[in-house]
Formats: C-alpha cells, structure tokens, sequence
C-alpha cells in the first residue's frame, strides 16, 4: 500500500469490510516477517460500547485479528491505556476486548500499568510507555469523532492512550496539541484503520452518537487526520497538532482526493437511535432513505454551523436521501441523489466542511 493513498470502504458489517480491505490492500506483504511483534492499539478511552461512539468497534479489531491469524502472523497484542480516572480493564472487558482476548489468544496489554521510557524531542522530554517501544508494526485503530478541546480525535491523537497517567495529565497543561505533534514522532504509525462505523458528534466520551458507515485505511497519521478535519467541518487549520505534526515531519496532509480511493458507496440507512441533539439537528432536515454516510457528513455540518451561531439562518428544510433520485424540487439539496433540487451539492457523499461552505452561501 503507498503512503500517499487513502482507502474508504461504506457499510456496516465491521468485519466483513476490514476483511475485504486488508486482502486488497494486500496488508500482509507489508509485515517485516511472520515473527513480527504486531500491536494493536484501539480508542478505550473509558468503559462505554462501541454504539455509544466513544470505542474502537470490536468487531473491526476481530476482522484484523483474524487477517493476521489467517495469514500466518501469531505474536499480536491489543495495548490501550484508557483517560485519566478510568480503568482499562474495565474497558477491556465492557467494550468487548476481554472475550476477544479468549477466543484468538491475544494478550491484552494494560498501557496504565506499564513502565515509561524518556524521549527528548525539541524542547520538551516525553514519556513513552515502555511496551510501545518494543512493537516491530504497529496498527493504529482510533475512532472518527469529535472531541471537546482539540475539536476531533483520530489517528495521532489517538497515541495519547501510549502514555502514562501522570504524562497525560501534563500534555493539557501544554495545550494538548504540542505535546501531540512531539508524541507522533516518536511512536510510528505502520497502519492506520479509523472505525468511522460510529463515533460522537463533539465530545470524545460518547452520548451524540453519528452512523458515517465507513471504514478509512492509510499509512499516513497526518494524511488521515487532514482527511478525517474534513469530514466533520474541520479546516486542517483548526487542528493545530495536524499542522504541527506535519511541520515535524510526522506525514504530509491530503492534498487531493485523488488520492481517496473509494472501495464502494454506501446505500445503508442510519439505523441506531437519535439523541436529542442529533433530533434537534435532524430538523432541518427532509430526509427521504438518505445513506448514513451522507446524512451523517450533513448532520456534522449542522452542529458545526450551530457552533458559529450560523444554524438559525436555515429557515428551509434541506433535502436528503436516494428518496430524491429523478424529483424536481424547490429547495436546497445536498448529495448527487437531490440534483432535482434547484441547488444541490454534488458528492456521494460530500464532506462536512464541502456542506458547511455551500449552506453559507444558500442561506
């Protein structure tokens, strides 16, 4: 697989996508040797399932799991250290890991209990736990979310969970997106596998939960973060740890999606309950078998229209949904489904921040 390529697959059997991607993207050949010390590192962050969008979907980690076995690889260990004031072997066993653990025999390794080694890096020292220092390929599975201070979660901010307790507490007192930047270059990101099945609307503990019905595959922390800003409203310039890890030469972001490669197109519908802010923003919405890849991009925008104080603006329904396909309508339409709308905005689907800049200039 080349770093400079990103692959996309919708849909949402966890497992049967990871499977079909693994073997396209022919994951094995990239492997150093069958002996390999494989870690997988999922989103843990606090003891909460995966359909709350807060945690790293087991299932997806099971598909991993099984590639690897399947392909001759046997020395795999699952490592996370959950936040500050959560245990990880309380995340381990309600978010599905502990079970996982017994059917294929892989360890489980508890990051909060481990021991720390010092890296210098610019001006500050940052503690590693030890265990991570040790892997010779490293799958990174963090979950597409929002996130209270930094905006959004995903492949280098997932590495926060390789640190101990005590260095966690003292990245907020730098600002988070420094120490960040500064962590990614010591702890090298061989594969990227983001669960965009389910994650959080805006805060990385779960409760908002949106369907975005996709599975991201790349080799480029960087590149997959640059991407991920996109598809929640994010300019890459509101995500300073992105700029700053692509300063340190962490990866270069995405410069065209030409270097998306989409596997499929999604055509499922959103099908887990709405909480009431999800609800609230829905009713903007004229939503007619819309795909929860497409109607999720929308939903992101909405929130992140409300945040600037822009959504009271909409005094008109937006349309959505293959319901759409081939109907003349008056109004404003987002996706390729609405192009009977009297404005619409191509993409199946489009991006959050692609929604957010065509909505300002409709209303």
């Amino acid at each position: 697989m080349k770093s400079d390529s990103l692959y996309v697959m919708y849909g949402n059997n966890d497992k049967e996508m990871i499977l079909e991607i693994l073997n396209t993207i022919n994951l094995s050949a990239d492997i150093p040797d069958k002996n390999s010390l494989i870690g997988i590192k999922p989103n843990l962050v606090l003891a909460k399932p995966s359909e709350s969008g807060a945690t790293t979907s087991p299932q997806l980690v099971e598909g991993v799991i099984e590639y690897l076995k399947n392909n001759g690889f046997k020395n795999i260990i699952i490592l996370e250290g959950s936040w500050v004031g959560a245990r990880t072997s309380k995340a381990f066993d309600v978010c599905g890991y502990s079970s996982l653990s017994k059917k294929y025999g892989v360890p489980l390794v508890d990051l909060q209990k481990d021991r720390s080694v010092s890296f210098k890096v610019e001006d500050s020292h940052i503690s590693v736990c030890e265990k991570m220092t040790k892997l010779d390929y490293l799958i990174n599975m963090p979950v597409l979310k929002g996130h209270c201070q930094t905006s959004i979660t995903c492949a280098l901010k997932n590495m926060k969970g390789c640190i101990p307790n005590k260095e966690k507490r003292r990245f907020h007192t730098m600002g988070l997106h420094k120490p960040i930047g500064y962590l990614n270059t010591i702890i090298k990101q061989d594969l990227i596998i983001v669960d965009g099945i389910i994650g959080d609307l805006n805060f990385e503990e779960g409760g908002n939960p949106v369907q975005m019905n996709r599975i991201i595959v790349g080799k480029d922390p960087v590149m997959v973060d640059s991407y991920v800003a996109q598809l929640l409203g994010y300019n890459i310039e509101d995500i300073p740890y992105i700029e700053i890890s692509e300063q340190l030469k962490v990866g270069k972001r995405l410069l065209s999606d030409e270097n998306i490669i989409e596997l499929n197109k999604d055509n499922d519908p959103m099908t887990i309950p709405k909480s009431r802010l999800v609800q609230r923003l829905g009713n903007y919405v004229e939503d007619n078998m819309a795909c929860s890849a497409c109607y999720g991009s929308l939903i992101h925008a909405l929130d992140r229209l409300d945040d600037i104080g822009y959504l009271s603006r909409i005094k008109n329904k937006i349309y959505i949904g293959q319901g759409f396909k081939g109907k003349e309508i008056k109004g404003v339409g987002i996706g390729i489904c609405t192009k009977g709308c009297e404005t619409y905005l191509t993409g199946c689907p489009p991006k959050a921040n692609d929604i957010i800049d065509f909505l300002k200039k409709e209303f």
